[in-house]
């Protein structure tokens, strides 16, 4: 006769167990791919579209030189890329105007474009004229146009913030923004796998053997922490493979202080699965077949899908007394709470009180959760009440001391 396993050895094996399975299942690396594919468009679809960002212009007239010297100048200075282009006349740069050839045909008085003028190629042309015109002006009245420019360059006041903004705080609100949307859809999968798993141990009764080798409570802790693993996985890679590709795209700039907003929804993702996975599996073991699986996590999913919303509230208005408690409240907090940490609008005492409350909630339904799921695991038939699965206790099947876990 084997002896008897401890709690933190039956966790282990049932951990294992369940992290092996999962990652044989096909479904997970299937999501994971196309993940990972829709991640890829949206970071390459703006170069995509985007196409060639350079501005090819022509220019016409006795001072077309200094004209394109000056257009150059300033958009360089607004970091816009040009390439002047050389055609024979007017006719021609019509021409190449309607086959899209070119984008502007600049000629003394007039700017010729195919339908309109781009708003940062304007910026440049225009300030480019601006300054030639007046520069000629100011010579004929036999002014010096240097000596007007240096007199009107006057260095602009020093901004003096008794609370000065981060520079870099949008960009990672914006980052924790995007974590959390992925994470709403990490915790609503992986909490549904571990209820599924529960419902589907149960309806073919394969939990009363299981239930023979490992304590109740073990198996629970052993189900939620594999899945657990499986999701923190697949979330790693996500955030792996989006900032590679993000930096190779030069649409992130990846470093430390980048790495800030992963890091909070990383941590968000453990504390939001721990809350939600406990009542998904308190949940998914009163029931005993599929059919029924979605009647009792349905409050569950109406809780995830409220936080989702509150997500764009928050980012929108990160300092309103509302998002200021959906960031602190659990379940709220689990995808409220990375945006305001991430971009610097939670003061510490804020963060604090959020990770509390959570922990405490969290230590609450693992107690609760672990107490409907003993009672109502092993009962078959119809739906269970939750006051029927707190009072129930578990009785174990009559099954061979021997027979342990598969």
């Amino acid at each position: 006769m084997s002896a008897a396993l401890s709690f933190s050895e039956a966790t282990r094996t049932v951990a294992r167990r369940e992290l092996s399975e999962r990652l044989r299942d096909r479904s997970f690396w299937v999501t994971t791919v196309i993940t990972l594919a829709i991640l890829g468009v949206v970071l390459f679809l703006p170069k995509i579209i985007g196409g060639d960002s350079t501005f090819k212009v022509a220019y016409a007239g006795a001072s077309a030189d200094a004209v394109a010297a000056a257009v150059q100048t300033r958009a360089d200075e607004l970091n816009v890329k040009l390439e002047r282009t050389n055609v024979s006349d007017e006719t021609a740069a019509r021409a190449a105007l309607s086959d899209g050839d070119l984008d502007a045909y600049v000629t003394a008085d007039s700017v010729v474009v195919k339908e309109k003028l781009d708003g940062q190629l304007a910026v440049a042309v225009q300030g480019a004229h601006r300054d030639l015109t007046a520069t000629e002006r100011l010579q004929q009245e036999g002014l010096d146009p240097t000596a007007v420019q240096a007199a009107q360059n006057v260095p602009p006041l020093q901004v003096d913030a008794l609370d000065p903004a981060d520079p870099q705080a949008e960009q990672r609100g914006q980052i924790a923004f995007i974590g959390s949307l992925i994470l709403y859809g990490q915790l609503i999968g992986y909490c549904m796998w571990v209820a599924f798993g529960v419902v589907e141990e149960k309806a073919s009764r394969v939990v009363e053997l299981i239930l023979s080798a490992v304590p109740t409570r073990a198996l629970l802790a052993g189900k939620i922490i594999g899945i657990g693993l499986l999701g923190f996985l697949q979330l790693f890679l996500i955030a792996a493979f989006g900032l590679a590709v993000g930096n190779t795209t030069g649409m992130l700039d990846v470093n430390a202080d980048l790495l800030v907003p992963v890091a909070f929804v990383f941590l968000w993702f453990i504390l939001g699965y721990a809350f939600y996975s406990s009542v998904f599996a308190a949940s998914a073991a009163r029931v005993s077949r599929q059919e029924e699986l979605q009647n009792v996590i349905g409050p569950a999913n109406m809780l995830i899908m409220a936080s989702f919303i509150a997500t764009f509230y928050v980012n929108s208005n990160p300092d309103t007394l509302v998002a200021r408690l959906l960031s602190i409240i659990p379940p709220f907090s689990a995808l409220c709470a990375p945006i305001r940490m991430a971009s610097g609008d939670a003061p510490a005492w804020e963060t604090g009180l959020a990770l509390v409350l959570m922990l405490a909630a969290i230590s609450a339904l693992i107690v609760l959760g672990a107490r409907i799921y003993e009672g109502a695991i092993l009962r078959m038939g119809a739906k269970i009440s939750l006051l029927d699965a707190w009072r129930g206790t578990r009785r174990r099947p009559a099954v061979p001391a021997e027979v342990t876990s598969s």
